[in-house]
């Protein structure tokens, strides 16, 4: 495993992130007690420091197994997780959203289930299109200041929020927004047009989720198995529904037999070459041998190329520009 620094912070983190959604059968699909154990440790073994979790997960249950596995070697791990959409499915509106309330109440339930004394990355799950971004700001420095987090993170952001959130963060002198979280993968290319740009020129660091498209990228379902195609309703799911899908996914097959790999190492080796941290989340300690697997695997500038050109986006419309020294009256 090897390890990067995560943004402009000091945090050495390993080049995969362990998200743990799969940490429990709240949902009703997802790995029992004894499952996410074996997952964790081989994680763990193979020298993955980062691990990535929400209240929401499993309606809670992902905390707690993450802070059973913890006891004994906290300090050994980097530890994120997020609030936004609360821990039960019938919570009370107070504790939805991203207000400094339901932070607050989100982080002290999020430090009981995990049992810890802090949060080492406290990510907004998502913009609630409510919360004014002064106030998430102002929470997380407050929390920062009580000890109850280290750093402060965005999740599914857009880049305008991300900048402003920065920006207001240096100018207040309140705990830097130090990293962001999206969707990032071979059949969701869509951040590379603006997110990737802004976490740069904002010197954030980036876990990107979904590396596999839920699983579409390992070609699993072109054999009839079900995953997260039906196990989390259809959800965090991307699905082989137009010609340009088919041919990634068959770029990244035939990838993988010139390689002698799977096709999932293929997706997630060429999601580690966009200077982001890829979380994986398998629920089966099989699926994790097998994503751990993709640190071997070297993809030549060639098939890069293949797997880029199969997945290209398509190009914007561009607005139409005057020619230079034109020159215009304001008409009354």
């Amino acid at each position: 495993m090897k390890y990067t620094v995560l943004g402009k912070t000091g945090l050495r983190v390993s080049q995969v992130a362990l998200g743990t959604g799969n940490f429990g059968t709240g949902w009703g699909y997802g790995a029992d007690s004894d499952v996410a154990e074996a997952v964790f440790n081989a994680y763990a073994e193979a020298g993955g420091n980062l691990l990535d979790s929400a209240d929401a997960y499993q309606f809670g249950q992902s905390e707690t197994l993450l802070g059973k596995l913890l006891q004994g070697r906290r300090e050994d791990f980097v530890l994120a997780t997020k609030f936004t959409n609360g821990a039960s499915p019938q919570a009370n509106r107070l504790v939805l959203g991203n207000s400094r309330k339901a932070m607050v109440a989100s982080v002290e339930a999020s430090l009981k289930r995990l049992g810890t004394d802090r949060i080492d990355i406290y990510w907004a799950h998502w913009p609630d299109h409510v919360t004014p971004i002064e106030e998430i700001v102002r929470g997380f420095e407050d929390l920062a200041r009580s000890g109850k987090i280290l750093y402060a993170g965005l999740s599914n952001f857009a880049a305008w929020r991300l900048a402003r959130a920065v920006t207001l963060a240096e100018l207040t002198h309140a705990v830097p927004i130090a990293a962001a979280q999206f969707e990032h993968s071979l059949v969701h290319r869509e951040p590379e047009a603006d997110l990737f740009p802004a976490t740069q020129a904002l010197g954030l660091g980036v876990l990107t989720w979904s590396p596999l498209g839920g699983g579409m990228l390992t070609g699993k379902y072109r054999n009839g198995e079900k995953g997260r195609a039906e196990g989390f309703g259809g959800k965090v799911f991307q699905a082989e529904n137009s010609p340009q899908r088919t041919q990634v996914l068959d770029a990244v097959l035939a990838i993988a037999g010139e390689l002698g790999v799977t096709a999932g190492q293929v997706a997630l080796a060429w999601a580690g070459t966009h200077g982001s941290i890829p979380i994986i989340g398998p629920r089966t300690l099989a699926q994790l041998l097998d994503n751990l697997g993709a640190l071997a695997v070297e993809l030549s500038v060639e098939q890069i190329a293949r797997l880029d050109d199969a997945s290209k986006l398509a190009a914007p419309a561009r607005m139409a520009i005057p020619w230079a020294g034109e020159s215009y009256r304001v008409v009354a």
